[in-house]
């Protein structure tokens, strides 16, 4: 009896499916990306958010094993999101998803804890190996974004066509996203819980790093930029 026990419990743990748990503001990328695990036997959706802090609050209550995170959100950006789940719970593993360049945004995602970082153009048909590798232990990285670390490390990386939003900071990069979008001041404080002058001392900074002479040509400088890059 105590060795079929052992051969029951063997056989529970090996079908036991990894839960993931999705956070994207878009609900139409989180219905394709739960069907698209739904239909894997060894996967399946532990739940979904579309902002940062709903996303912890949903972490906390279904601790999954893997996040599956966008770096732009309401209120909390990915970015953010990521180090703050990373904090509260170190074991989870988090692969970010998202539409923005991994040459600017990549790096960044790793230092901030996730442990993969795919654009959304690849998800169709790469997603669920790229899930399987990440939940192997793995990481996950695309050949381009990969060559371009190894010549940086290397210092063969040339200034030649590098995004002048590089040497921002991560919070300095999610205001002038912000920004971008046509955002206020008073509504980007509002929005990341912050002070009036925090940000106006974070777009300081950014007018100074970017070379923009006022709030207005910043200002236009992020809002071409988004329509642009779409970050």
């Amino acid at each position: 009896m105590p060795k079929v026990s052992e051969k029951s419990e063997t056989l529970n743990e090996t079908a036991r499916k990894a839960r993931i748990f999705i956070v994207d503001d878009h609900s139409i990328v989180r219905s394709g990306l739960q069907r698209i695990i739904d239909e894997q036997p060894d996967m399946e959706v532990a739940g979904e958010a579309d902002n940062g802090l709903s996303a912890l609050e949903g972490i906390k209550s279904t601790r999954p094993d893997l996040a599956l995170i966008d770096i732009s959100l309401k209120g909390m950006d990915g970015l953010e999101l990521i180090k703050h789940a990373r904090s509260l719970y170190p074991s989870l593993v988090v692969l970010v998803l998202s539409m923005h360049d991994e040459l600017l945004y990549a790096e960044r995602a790793i230092r901030a804890g996730a442990v993969g970082y795919m654009m959304k153009e690849e998800a169709a048909e790469n997603i669920v190996p790229v899930l399987r590798k990440i939940l192997r232990g793995e990481s996950y990285l695309s050949e381009k974004m990969h060559n371009h670390l190894v010549k940086r490390i290397a210092g063969k990386a040339g200034k030649a066509g590098a995004s002048p939003l590089r040497h921002l900071s991560d919070r300095e990069l999610e205001i002038f996203n912000l920004l971008g979008q046509g955002r206020r001041i008073q509504k980007i404080a509002e929005d990341l819980s912050i002070s009036v002058k925090t940000v106006e001392t974070h777009c300081a900074h950014l007018r100074k790093k970017l070379d923009r002479k006022g709030s207005v040509e910043l200002m236009q400088f992020a809002i071409r930029w988004f329509h642009t890059h779409g970050t």
